[in-house]
């Protein structure tokens, strides 16, 4: 789960020019392939801006909406009326490590955090996709549509918003 977050973070901190985002707003496909080449796909959409905001909101195949505002994630199923609120590390840095990336190859772009290396793929300034393998060895690639960026966007967009009937788990 500190990898899903850790993502989650990586990914909602992208970048147009690998440092002068400052917002992002896309549709993606987040595809799951583990070692016996069995893949599950998730689709959404992801809204971002900086410091450290984001909000995921899963369609398929199940309902999910995950909010990070500073240094806490909150998770909210309510196929299961639950939520997860989870602490972040503080010290974790998603721009500086953006801001590190090397190019590797015209369109692509290489980022280190702790032992994982997350591929970034461009199509001119937007972020087509980020690939990385997580710690179960599962391949993990998100491709974005419809991206949009250094947009406006309204701080309510990261307030958690669930019932106040679910269950509430504290990490």
């Amino acid at each position: 789960m500190k990898l899903f977050l850790t993502t989650l973070f990586f990914a909602s901190q992208l970048f147009a020019s690998l440092d002068s985002m400052t917002s992002f707003d896309a549709d993606f496909v987040q595809s799951i392939t583990d070692e016996e080449n069995k893949t599950i796909n998730y689709n959404g959409h992801i809204v971002a801006s900086k410091p450290q905001n984001a909000r995921w909101s899963y369609f398929k195949p199940i309902k999910k909406e995950v909010y990070i505002n500073d240094f806490e994630a909150t998770i909210v199923e309510p196929e299961i009326e639950q939520v997860i609120v989870r602490r972040i590390e503080s010290n974790f840095d998603f721009f500086k490590i953006i801001s590190k990336a090397k190019k590797s190859t015209q369109n692509s772009y290489t980022a280190h955090y702790k032992d994982t290396q997350f591929t970034i793929k461009m199509n001119g300034e937007l972020i087509d996709s980020i690939s990385y393998k997580d710690e179960f060895e599962n391949k993990i690639t998100i491709l974005f549509k419809n991206q949009k960026q250094n947009q406006p966007v309204s701080k309510t967009l990261f307030n958690p918003v669930y019932p106040l009937s679910f269950d509430i788990i504290r990490d």
